[in-house]
């Protein structure tokens, strides 16, 4: 008796532990935001994953500013929007309210370039985004999601940090090709430089030419001023 009791209890442990490496962890669900979707004509966008839709996220202008509130982690684009050869794309983004939507963690929200096969599953592109906490992440989207500086992304004493939850921050971020290379700046500091060879490859990106726009990580509030290209 003493022997099933305590089989039976290490499976009952294992099973418990399987359902919580499963399980995503509390309070960072996806939040599908009431009266969704997107409000500015020509844009357009994608959320990952399966569930939700563009619906469950917003997407809307108001005065000089895009307000962005996610749902789901999700990319806008509009296709008129396309940059090549040298050029920088750049916009200032303020989380007016820092973790307001996931008071657990910070999420973050960014530049995207090198958009191409936008409209379908064999979309590519490579986007730099900062977190209101002093990191910041590069990442791209080839046949699948590929990382440039580890899963959790680097620190930079560049990125702005919030002086708490519910305070405001503002981070500028540009993203760069010039030559083979592709940098990002935040807050005018170059944090990140890659090669087009580490870019340009099986698994990541068709070209660094294409369509640009902007990423932001689920449960999250930004507004969005001054997206320009430059050459």
């Amino acid at each position: 008796m003493r022997v099933s009791h305590v089989v039976g209890c290490a499976v009952a442990l294992a099973l418990a532990g399987a359902t919580l490496i499963g399980a995503p962890r509390q309070g960072d669900m996806d939040k599908a935001v009431e009266g969704g979707g997107v409000f500015v004509p020509g844009w357009t966008g994608a959320v990952d994953g399966q569930g939700l839709t563009l619906k469950d996220a917003k997407f809307v202008k108001e005065g000089d500013a895009f307000h962005v509130t996610t749902g789901p982690a999700t990319t806008y684009w509009n296709t008129a929007n396309k940059a090549s050869g040298d050029y920088t794309v750049k916009a200032t983004f303020t989380e007016p309210h820092y973790m307001n939507l996931n008071p657990s963690h910070p999420h973050p929200y960014g530049i995207v370039i090198a958009g191409n096969d936008m409209d379908g599953a064999g979309r590519t592109y490579l986007y730099c985004a900062a977190y209101g906490n002093g990191n910041f992440i590069v990442r791209g989207f080839g046949p699948e999601a590929f990382q440039m500086n580890g899963r959790r992304g680097g620190a930079s004493d560049a990125v702005h940090k919030a002086a708490g939850v519910g305070q405001p921050v503002t981070q500028d971020i540009a993203f760069s090709v010039k030559g083979d290379n592709a940098s990002c700046s935040i807050n005018g500091t170059v944090v990140a430089t890659y090669s087009k060879a580490d870019l340009v490859t099986a698994g990541k990106l068709k070209s660094l030419d294409g369509i640009y726009g902007l990423r932001f990580a689920h449960n999250v509030e930004v507004l969005v001023k001054g997206l320009a290209l430059t050459k």
